[in-house]
């Protein structure tokens, strides 16, 4: 994580908020007095909240590990060839 301080960050702020957005890397601006704070772009912030949703749901999580040993044994649905291509838009 890149860091820059809050006075770096006012006088860059288009700048910065670019790097953050286009580069998916979240920014820490450093407060001489206060707690330093950390913008990320709207894309990024949603989809760790969504990350931490599934991480934090004991239901959604012993699904996700059944299905991988499912996975891993062989087992499971195998979808035709017709339904991959829909799945696909082939």
């Amino acid at each position: 994580m890149d860091t820059t301080t809050v006075n770096k960050f006012r006088e860059s702020l288009k700048s910065f908020v670019d790097q953050v957005v286009n580069q998916h890397l979240p920014l820490r601006v450093t407060r001489r007095r206060g707690a330093d704070f950390v913008v990320v772009s709207a894309e990024d912030w949603e989809r760790d909240q969504e990350t931490l949703y599934v991480l934090q749901n004991s239901s959604l999580m012993r699904q996700i590990a059944e299905s991988s040993a499912t996975h891993s044994a062989g087992g499971g649905y195998t979808p035709s060839k017709e339904q991959l291509d829909e799945i696909t838009g082939v």
